[in-house]
């Protein structure tokens, strides 16, 4: 039987097609700007999100600590939500790299953050407080379930933004599965930032890899911020090679991840001692709950499940499944089979 990998989008494996890719591809030396894939790779970025430029980075979490260190001073403050990955999961690396400090304001249940709270929490121009320089959004949103901030709402809150001169950074990690929900380009949800990192590792299949896109300006300070935390890479064709193909046929398929994602929600939905309302499913991410007569069941979940060859995150009460490329729908109907009998006995 195989693995049944619902721990993250992340677990994915890069495709055959991508192998053959790397295998193939022209390398050059990047830190001389002269690997002809990764500048390849860079161009088709740029253009997919209507941005002037576009750099490869090692990871998400490296794009957006790149991203507001270009952006930035030592001593200024960014706005970010409660729930979001660059405040809760992303090991406090603005304030420990760049002296950059991060304020929270509540998120609500889509990841969208409140224009009022907004307001409140830009600093006066007080000497005794940071300089408030730049919120960060995250579309979709991870804790939220995957949740995509609406246009409407994007436009609301990222004017509010500018009105109080804030430049603007998105956490896109997920922007794909934002704009296949949405059934907008890219491009669109780009359009109201300053800045945007994507991964290439997550629903995209890609081994390793993130990208940063801006304007050209932005893009160079990048690429000297890159340099300082060591991530200057020579041959990255390697890494380029399989996200070009990324960019080229993997994002329409991600709504077949949308389909099975609520599929496992409808499932969940209809199994005694689940709590999830297959509504609250947009995207790729599954989040559920069980009752408080099962709540001792929370505690062998995971083992049982492992024992059907099926992996999930631990979790004291909520839990997390996510669909992606190496997840199939006999595979979501495996692991609601799975868990239905885990909660009967």
């Amino acid at each position: 039987m195989n693995l049944v990998d619902l721990r993250s989008d992340t677990v994915t494996r890069p495709t055959k097609e991508m192998l053959n890719a790397i295998s193939y591809s022209k390398l050059g030396d990047d830190v001389y700007q002269d690997d002809p894939t990764a500048n390849q790779l860079q161009e088709k970025a740029a253009e997919l999100l209507g941005k002037e430029d576009a750099l490869i980075v090692t990871s998400g979490t490296q794009g957006n600590l790149i991203s507001i260190l270009a952006q930035t001073n030592r001593g200024d403050e960014v706005i970010v939500g409660d729930m979001s990955h660059i405040y809760n999961y992303e090991a406090g690396s603005t304030m420990i790299i760049g002296g950059t400090s991060l304020f929270p304001i509540p998120n609500d249940s889509t990841g969208s953050l409140d224009i009022n709270d907004l307001q409140n929490a830009k600093k006066s121009d007080d000497y005794h407080k940071p300089k408030t320089k730049m919120l960060a959004l995250e579309n979709t949103h991870n804790v939220a379930g995957g949740k995509v901030i609406n246009l409407t709402e994007l436009e609301l809150v990222t004017s509010q933004a500018r009105r109080l001169s804030l430049s603007l950074h998105l956490d896109g990690a997920r922007l794909f599965n934002a704009s296949i929900y949405l059934g907008v380009k890219p491009k669109k949800i780009a359009s109201y930032f300053d800045s945007v990192t994507f991964c290439l590792s997550k629903g995209l299949c890609c081994p390793i890899g993130s990208i940063i896109v801006g304007s050209r300006e932005f893009i160079q300070e990048c690429r000297r911020w890159r340099k300082i935390l060591g991530s200057g890479m020579r041959q990255v064709g390697v890494i380029a090679a399989p996200g070009i193909l990324a960019l080229d046929t993997m994002i329409d398929r991600l709504a077949e991840d949308h389909l099975n994602a609520r599929f496992l929600a409808e499932g969940l939905s209809n199994i005694k001692g689940v709590l999830i309302d297959p509504e609250n499913i947009q995207t790729n991410i599954v989040r559920f709950n069980l009752s408080k007569e099962y709540s001792k069941k929370s505690k062998i979940l995971v083992s049982e499940l492992m024992k059907k060859n099926i992996i999930i995150n631990p979790s004291k009460d909520n839990f997390r499944v996510v669909t992606h490329h190496d997840i199939s729908k006999k595979d979501c109907e495996h692991f609601l089979l799975s868990i239905a009998k885990i909660l009967k006995n």
